[in-house]
């Protein structure tokens, strides 16, 4: 079969250390970086994690900050740059999820100081040179390659307390970045065979973490996907999906992975005969009839909200919603329809599994 013409850009260097017990590592990352004086970034949840990483840093701990919140509010990095102007910090290490990577990298993107990223969650926004930023009611996304982190740290042994729910949305949060990756634009073989693989990995991960959370081999396969469909998110351009989460996220403060998690059957749905040979791998590598259907069974059958009205969403603010994402809509493969996209919130907004094409 031929080979459809591609681009494909390599990215900015990104060393990655993966493996159980590899945090312990952090302070020798930190010397490899140059940074002398870190700030360790957390959420409120996370000050214990943060703690101790500021422990295993040592004199390479200059201040610990733990306010880091969903959305990355241009409020609380100010509050966090003002520690970094007065301590003398020369580089970031941020443990936590997406809340916390996306803190250290707009302090990166003020600063172009180096991160150290250590995930405990499968985001996977530490591969990425993507930032979205809230204010005002309203969240603006960029890219810039200073925002990449220069070290990623995965550990198993740090996912092992991410509780079952928190874990099946996070890798459905991930397998979203998969799964636009094969029907971007800019996409190319090397990021296809990486998205898919991603998705299988979470395809096992998903269903095997609620049934036993102690399970390390279900853990490392979720850590594994989150990176592989990371690089795909970074590697690419996003679609209808990624625009409908930042709108619900950043104009109606929805929590970010059960909103990609309740979205994602029905962007794919809305996307299924524009995009066939996308659909097909999506299906083969979760071992499902058909990609909108497979993907709304794996959420459910693991026990994540699947309704827009689970999440808090009023159903008078569906409207509005639509009229936001048709507004600068992202690249998509078939064309945004104010009147569809309604439909396809209201079908999210009630839970209903898409209809077989």
């Amino acid at each position: 079969m031929p080979v459809d013409p591609f681009v494909f850009q390599a990215r900015p260097p990104q060393r990655v250390v993966f493996g159980k017990g590899r945090v312990d590592r952090v302070s020798e990352e930190a010397v490899h970086l140059g940074i002398r004086r870190a700030i360790v970034l957390s959420t409120p949840e996370q000050a214990d994690h943060a703690n101790a990483i500021a422990g295993l840093l040592g004199e390479h701990c200059g201040a610990v900050f733990s306010h880091a919140r969903m959305h990355t509010p241009v409020d609380v990095t100010e509050q966090a740059m003002a520690i970094v102007r007065t301590e003398g910090i020369d580089g970031t290490v941020a443990i936590g999820g997406g809340s916390t990577t996306g803190l250290g990298k707009a302090i990166a993107y003020r600063t172009d100081l180096p991160q150290i990223a250590v995930p405990t969650t499968y985001a996977g926004s530490e591969m990425t040179d993507i930032l979205g930023e809230t204010a005002d009611g309203s969240k603006k996304t960029l890219r810039d390659p200073k925002v990449v982190p220069e070290t990623v740290i995965y550990d198993v042994a740090l996912t092992l307390a991410l509780p079952a729910g928190l874990s099946v949305t996070s890798g459905m949060n991930a397998i979203a970045h998969a799964v636009e990756a094969l029907y971007a634009p800019d996409g190319n073989p090397v990021v296809s065979l990486l998205a898919e693989e991603g998705i299988r990995s979470f395809a096992a991960a998903i269903p095997a973490i609620p049934a036993d959370p102690a399970n390390e081999g279900a853990r490392a396969d979720a850590l594994y996907g989150a990176w592989l469909c990371g690089i795909a998110l970074a590697s690419t351009s996003m679609a209808l999906h990624h625009k409908l989460c930042h709108v619900l996220g950043g104009s109606f403060d929805l929590p970010h992975a059960e909103t990609h998690t309740v979205i994602l059957p029905h962007a794919v749905a809305y996307n299924a005969e524009a995009a066939r040979p996308a659909m097909e791998r999506i299906a083969r590598a979760l071992g499902a009839d058909a990609a909108a259907q497979g993907l709304f069974d794996l959420a459910a059958g693991a026990g994540a909200p699947t309704s827009l009205r689970e999440l808090g969403m009023h159903a008078d603010a569906l409207d509005r919603a639509a009229d936001i994402a048709v507004a600068n809509p992202y690249s998509n493969p078939r064309p945004i329809e104010r009147d569809a996209i309604r439909a396809l919130l209201d079908d999210a907004w009630h839970g209903r599994r898409p209809a077989t094409a």
